[in-house]
């Protein structure tokens, strides 16, 4: 007999479980949906002391009371930071820890630091030391109706239950948030199930294309004890789809599951050989930009690669000397036109404005140099780099001739908690104007990925946008390295020919 612990996220209470609940009842399970202090019927017991270690003992409480000899304890985005801090407590009792479309916070981590919304992470990164709130200023107040959408997608949700969802949602205590996560070594070692919400951006595959860049957190995900499930719904599972949540709960419970498998080749994918043979060329490095001119004379084009991301701070190699990008300069500069490398500092969802930032610098230097034509500039954004095009294709300088994306992602994921106008390329095409856009689309794209670049395509479409696309339909994310096929080498080729053509019309 299994007992589920149901920890839901911030500004809720146990009324979200209660279909799950049922269902879970059903199969014979003991169930605890857990109202934590200050949450739900339990609002008026918040007090200026309330935080995450208040939460933490609700959950341990819950756990001593269950009858089952085994705990699952599920965690909803905010919820799994009292449910990881609770097991830490409790670890001799827990048969699993479920991450229902929730992050993988490390020890020190407060949960303020995966709140998708980056207007609440700014608002509540700021209220430490001596100027922090006190009283009623300590209660972060939920979204306004209508709002959900910044923590999640909403996607599947009836409107009754978003209407209750709003109706009653309770101010959350700000040390919740702030009150940094206490993970134990027992804790973090328990077996452990992910159950990924697709429509908010969140996928198997998605995880294994970040697996491949060897990133040591995920690779601790490559174990029998880990199992992954899938649900085709936004990030309110419970309230959209609570038949198929049970149902993925029961077989987490069960050991059941995708398991990750570390690649075959023991380097990352974006380690490997570029595809095409392009001899050694001499590169300059300037801060965080490596420049490849070409063997001419006088001043030539350029085009600046921008890399996708998120990359880990302490990655290494950098992406400016991952095969791909300089195989990129030296091609480019092998047809003539000056290549530009350049490590922005894209290391988490919250880094786009610095990434921005480090783009702008990085064209600002190269268009400086006097090896450059400054009026003949490209702009080429790679994967997650592509929320990065937006400022330049809502506002296009003259002298910028092209913009292209490979395999990229042209509106962020809900997930993302990117909501402002900012970084959504999909909205910024309608101000490009006659500015062409050549886009390298891949046929086994990540769905979630290709699903934001339908949605710019149909954007495009809709203002008469220029937009060239080179189909590479047997290509995967990141193909330059991992599909050495002939028809892989031809969309580079082309996509290349096409961007140096726009230069030099």
């Amino acid at each position: 007999m299994t007992a589920f612990i149901l920890v839901s996220g911030a500004h809720t209470g146990d009324w979200v479980w209660q279909e799950v609940a049922g269902r879970l009842r059903e199969s014979g399970a003991e169930v605890r949906a857990a109202t934590l202090t200050g949450m739900g019927g339990r609002r008026h017991e918040a007090g200026p002391d309330t935080d995450l270690a208040t939460h933490v003992q609700d959950v341990v409480e819950l756990i001593d009371r269950a009858e089952a000899p085994e705990v699952v304890l599920v965690g909803h985005c905010y919820g799994i930071h009292p449910v990881l801090g609770a097991a830490g407590h409790r670890p001799e009792r827990i048969g699993r820890i479920v991450y229902l479309d929730a992050g993988m916070p490390q020890d020190g981590d407060p949960a303020l630091k995966l709140i998708p919304d980056q207007n609440v992470r700014d608002r509540l990164g700021q209220a430490t030391g001596p100027d922090a709130p006190t009283g009623d200023d300590r209660l972060v107040p939920p979204p306004a109706p209508g709002a959900w959408h910044r923590w999640g997608s909403t996607e599947g949700v009836p409107e009754a239950a978003l209407a209750r969802l709003a109706d009653r949602a309770a101010p959350q205590p700000l040390g919740t948030l702030t009150q940094p996560l206490r993970l134990t070594e027992a804790a973090a070692a328990l077996p452990a199930t992910g159950i990924l919400c697709t429509a908010n951006g969140s996928s198997i595959a998605m995880v294994e294309q970040v697996l491949r860049l060897g990133e040591p957190t995920l690779m601790a995900l490559v174990d029998a004890e880990v199992t992954f499930f899938e649900l085709a719904t936004g990030h309110w599972p419970m309230l959209s789809a609570p038949a198929e949540l049970a149902e993925a709960l029961l077989g987490a419970a069960a050991g059941e599951g995708h398991r990750l498998s570390a690649p075959d080749d023991t380097r990352p994918g974006h380690l490997r050989p570029f595809l095409l043979d392009v001899p050694e060329r001499p590169r300059e490095r300037v801060g965080r930009v490596d420049l490849y001119p070409p063997d001419a004379d006088g001043p030539q084009p350029a085009v600046v690669f921008v890399h996708g991301g998120p990359v880990p701070a302490g990655l290494r190699p950098t992406p400016r000397d991952w095969p791909s990008y300089t195989g990129y300069g030296r091609y480019v500069a092998a047809q003539g036109a000056v290549g530009v490398t350049v490590d922005h500092r894209l290391h988490d969802l919250t880094d786009y404005g610095r990434a921005a930032e480090d783009i702008a610098d990085a064209v600002a230097l190269v268009r400086a140099d006097p090896r450059v034509d400054e009026d003949r500039v490209a702009l080429w954004f790679f994967s997650g780099g592509g929320p990065l095009s937006a400022d330049w294709l809502a506002a296009p300088p003259p002298w910028l001739r092209c913009v292209a994306a490979t395999y990229p992602v042209l509106m962020p994921p809900p997930s993302w908690g990117i909501t402002g106008p900012r970084f959504r390329p999909a909205d910024a095409i309608r101000s490009a104007g006659r500015l062409p856009f050549v886009l390298t689309r891949v046929g086994q794209e990540i769905p979630e990925i290709a699903a934001t670049v339908e949605e710019f395509l149909a954007a495009a479409k809709e203002c008469a946008a220029e937009v060239e696309i080179v189909d590479l339909p047997d290509g995967h994310h990141g193909f330059e390295t991992i599909d050495h096929t002939e028809q892989a080498r031809d969309a580079v080729r082309h996509a290349v020919r096409s961007v140096l053509g726009h230069l030099r019309s």
